[in-house]
């Protein structure tokens, strides 16, 4: 079994974080998404609360187009996590050359960590390219629109801290 991890803070999830996760199940038999705590961040949404938007997300996905998607959270290195959940396949979303150089450092550090797991780079589709969490929470805390970048409960799940 071909077993994918998807990792990301998914503060909030987007949908190019969507539109990576669905093409990347095309390719494994079983995709997981590494929720990380990742404290530094300083998420607006709690560990808890962005499990379980990604779990919704997911199991629309599922129910829609089949395959098996996990949500795993973690707080170790990436390398451990993709150990612990049996993954040989890491899955990287890249939008811009920006995205390039960073994962490209993280691909070295990775691969001299355990080089029995790779690393596949998707490209965002050209609609999503510009989707950043980062953005979306500013453009919602600043009273702007989000639906062209989030899904309708994410929408909603920042409407609520973000109130117009």
């Amino acid at each position: 079994m071909r077993i994918g991890l998807y990792p990301g803070t998914f503060d909030p999830i987007t949908l190019g974080h969507l539109d990576i996760i669905q093409r990347a199940l095309a390719l494994v038999d079983r995709l997981v998404i590494g929720v990380a705590i990742n404290r530094d961040k300083g998420p607006l949404f709690s560990l808890d609360d962005r499990v379980s938007m990604v779990r919704q997300e997911c199991a629309e996905i599922t129910s829609r187009i089949g395959g098996e998607i996990l949500v795993h959270p973690f707080e170790n290195l990436l390398i451990d996590c993709a150990r612990d959940v049996g993954a040989t396949v890491i899955v990287r979303g890249l939008r811009a050359v920006a995205d390039f150089e960073y994962e490209f450092q993280m691909v070295g550090m990775n691969r001299a960590l355990d080089s029995s797991i790779e690393t596949v780079f998707l490209m965002a589709d050209a609609r999503r390219q510009a989707i950043a969490s980062k953005l979306v929470k500013e453009i919602a805390r600043l009273g702007g629109d989000v639906t062209k970048f989030v899904p309708p409960a994410v929408n909603e799940a920042l409407l609520a801290r973000y109130p117009r």
